[in-house]
């Protein structure tokens, strides 16, 4: 496959044994990656729109700390080298409390504690913060709206928002299986070739 991608004979071989790994695999997330990795040797990445991840039922639904931890996997961490922080976020509405810190270019967070000593601290209550985590506001829109209430630096606001990455949903699960047009195999696949004076042991 990495030697040659365009070979569909051997991508359809590889698709061959990708399907039977899933078929025998009991968590559904594994099944479906091999069964995914199946699909796109065969026919290629899937055209068309990605269903939106965004959307007001899916963000109700999202716990805090799942929002949370999405920022963290969307940064941008070698833009972050160095980067120190620690910010308080609280939800009075629902009663959370969470500490966020940056530090070694990654971003955490652990539920039902706040920092005394944090840069800073952010009080919002959950059901405005849907609308952050929709896209459709900041956290300046809701300052200025008096729905946020900031109390120390903002700063880390500002170099978070620099940190992160838009994804986008039509990426190879399987490297080099991006729609690669087939052409004719000119050997079979896996097939050993053995130059003039060579043996097999060679």
């Amino acid at each position: 496959m990495f030697a040659q991608p365009q070979n569909q004979q051997a991508r359809n071989l590889l698709a061959d044994a990708f399907e039977q790994l899933g078929y025998q695999r009991e968590s559904p997330s594994v099944r479906n990656s091999y069964l995914n990795m199946a699909y796109e040797l065969r026919s290629g990445i899937p055209a068309g729109v990605a269903a939106s991840s965004s959307s007001p039922d899916v963000i109700r639904a999202m716990a805090t700390e799942q929002w949370l931890d999405f920022l963290g996997i969307s940064m941008d961490s070698r833009k972050a080298d160095g980067m120190r922080f620690t910010v308080n976020l609280v939800t009075p509405d629902n009663g959370e409390k969470f500490v966020i810190e940056m530090s070694n270019a990654t971003l955490t967070n652990i539920k039902g504690f706040t920092d005394p000593k944090a840069d800073l601290t952010i009080t919002v209550n959950r059901s405005d913060l849907n609308d952050l985590m929709m896209g459709q506001k900041s956290f300046e829109d809701l300052r200025k709206e008096g729905l946020a209430k900031f109390s120390g630096n903002s700063k880390p606001i500002d170099q978070l928002r620099g940190l992160m990455v838009q994804f986008t949903p039509d990426f190879a699960v399987f490297p080099g299986t991006r729609n690669a047009r087939p052409a004719p195999a000119t050997t079979k696949p896996f097939q050993m070739v053995i130059q003039p004076g060579m043996t097999g042991a060679d």
